[in-house]
């Protein structure tokens, strides 16, 4: 039973996210006072994703959709047809699809259009390769540094994660920005039997097979860095060594070349939550020592180590965090992406106004994906926490730490 995931390439054409490049910049005019827009062309699964927190209420984009037009004849009667045409919306709402991997943009026309009046709604689905331009009144350092990151060319997905058991094992890739499944793989195997276990090894291994192929069709080796197969026991060391078996047998140039790359640890299972204690394994850590993905997933760990063993140098919640930051307390600020597309303005300039001010004062910001496992984690905790350069015991613990952005 193989089953792929949304967002996922074609079949035959690798990985989407998987060619290492970025979001294409067409364009780029943007104030000193930090008005101005971009013209962009998303090309990559991730691609979607960066636009999705790029775009807010508020904003203006322009792009080509599809609209339904009515005629009516000399004669009275009417018809309907469906007509492509460049409108320019007013963004009320955006929404991301994951199923079909698109962003979607409702809004009013706000420029004159034959097919559409001012004022009306309209919805535009932002896919792959679709030109746009987006333009804000306002591109504030959040903006401003997830633009940057989607059209950095040095992009690329750090990992490919097997998390394995007998019978089950999830291909998670894992991006700056982004876990992604990219297969499940689940298949009975039938327990052994005294005297006789050649039905187990022979469904093993054809659930072994499966899993090797779903490997090389699902990672680009020369761009990631490191393969993980991770399982409990001894089930990832038997899977590595029929894979490099089969690699040889079989005349795999890729797997062979690249065997290097691949590193085993121990996971409690073969579920898709195993894949945060694989990151936090000190084996892991050392090798993706210059990860996104590993620093955010380190800074994480030591937050829930302070906060056990020096609660007062670990808070969270907006309230707690900003008067922290009032005694240039911050070492490390982490939040998650979520934030940042509230609809409310204010709430959005009080989180901005917060990194700003904790790099001014020498503090390291990390915005967490709420796509990662670390990020999910981080948003269980309001979606803002930070470590403290020194103890602050006297902040008011009675006080609800996440009623501010509730």
């Amino acid at each position: 039973n193989y089953k792929r995931m949304p967002c996922s390439a074609p079949a035959d054409s690798g990985s989407a996210y998987l060619k290492g490049c970025s979001m294409k910049l067409v364009h780029r005019d943007i104030e000193k006072n930090g008005t101005g827009q971009v013209v962009l062309i998303p090309e990559e699964s991730e691609d979607m994703w960066h636009l999705y927190n790029l775009v807010s209420t508020g904003d203006s984009l322009k792009s080509t959709t599809i609209r339904k037009v009515k005629e009516e004849s000399a004669t009275g009667s009417s018809s309907a047809s469906k007509v492509r045409t460049v409108l320019t919306l007013s963004v009320e709402a955006v929404e991301f699809d994951t199923i079909a991997c698109t962003v979607r943009i409702k809004g009013r026309n706000i420029q004159e259009n034959q097919y559409v009046k001012m004022g009306a709604y309209h919805t535009i689905d932002i896919q792959l390769n679709q030109r746009l331009t987006l333009a804000k009144l306002q591109w504030d350092i959040i903006s401003i540094d997830r633009l940057e990151l989607s059209c950095d060319p040095s992009r690329t997905a750090d990992v490919c994660a097997v998390i394995m058991q007998e019978g089950l094992a999830h291909i998670c890739l894992v991006t700056p920005c982004m876990t992604i499944t990219r297969a499940k793989i689940e298949q009975n195997i039938p327990r052994k039997r005294k005297g006789s276990c050649s039905q187990h090894e022979k469904m093993l291994l054809r659930f072994y097979d499966v899993v090797l192929q779903a490997i090389v069709r699902h990672t680009k080796f020369d761009i990631v860095k490191c393969v993980l197969i991770a399982s409990p026991g001894f089930v990832k060391d038997q899977f590595f060594d029929y894979m490099m078996a089969e690699a040889i047998k079989q005349d795999i140039r890729v797997l062979i070349e690249n065997k290097a790359k691949f590193l085993l640890v121990h996971s409690s299972s073969g579920h898709r939550y195993a894949l945060k204690e694989v990151l936090t394994d000190p084996t892991v850590t050392s090798r993706l020592v210059d990860t996104k993905a590993a620093s955010e997933v380190k800074a994480l760990d030591m937050f829930y180590h302070t906060l056990q063993s020096e609660p007062d140098r670990a808070y969270y919640g907006l309230d707690h965090v900003l008067r922290a930051n009032d005694s240039n307390a911050i070492d490390v600020l982490m939040l998650t992406d979520g934030l940042f597309r509230s609809s409310d303005v204010a709430t959005r300039k009080k989180y901005v106004s917060l990194v700003e001010s904790v790099r001014e004062n020498g503090g390291d910001v990390k915005i967490f994906s709420s796509l990662h496992l670390s990020g999910e984690q981080l948003g269980q905790l309001s979606g803002v926490a930070a470590l403290l350069r020194f103890p602050l015991p006297n902040v008011d613990s009675d006080s609800d730490s996440s009623s501010d952005h509730d």
